[in-house]
């Protein structure tokens, strides 16, 4: 029944707007099969750990100053323009921004995922350890695979 509201809703999203704002939790991350741009900071990463299969493309610098065509470009790397994506931060206060950013600004077709990290990790939702080793200059993707990590 949760699957059938799920699809239901994405598809009145799309038909409406670019930009749709879904609750997240595990389950939408472990069934859906939408590419997760995670924006926090490298820092946040190291602290709170990643989403398996997620992007990792830092938006906001630790002073909050941001650089979106750099972003854009980095982005545009990983999803297609007309393709749906998932935006996820901290508590979703910077991914609401940055969704409506991309979706009204720049046409994307954006799930904005409310709650964020802090309340997938409230749920008991298992991350991946961000290695301390990494640099945050290129588009990375943690993959799931026995906790590798490859570079795209």
């Amino acid at each position: 029944m949760k699957k059938r509201i799920l699809s239901l809703l994405f598809l009145c999203s799309s038909l409406m707007a670019e930009v749709t704002n879904i609750d997240v939790t595990a389950e939408f991350i472990e069934e859906n099969k939408v590419k997760i741009i995670d924006i926090r900071t490298e820092n946040e990463w190291e602290e709170m750990g990643v989403i398996s299969d997620a992007y990792l493309i830092t938006f906001f610098t630790k002073n909050n100053d941001f650089h979106s065509e750099s972003f854009l470009k980095e982005l545009d790397s990983v999803v297609e323009k007309d393709e749906r994506f998932a935006i996820i931060s901290n508590t979703s206060s910077r991914s609401k921004l940055v969704s409506n950013f991309l979706g009204h600004k720049h046409n994307y077709k954006v799930i904005n995922l409310m709650g964020g990290m802090t309340k997938l990790l409230k749920e008991g939702y298992e991350v991946k350890l961000y290695p301390h080793d990494k640099k945050s200059s290129k588009v990375e993707k943690i993959t799931s695979d026995d906790d590798n990590r490859t570079k795209e």
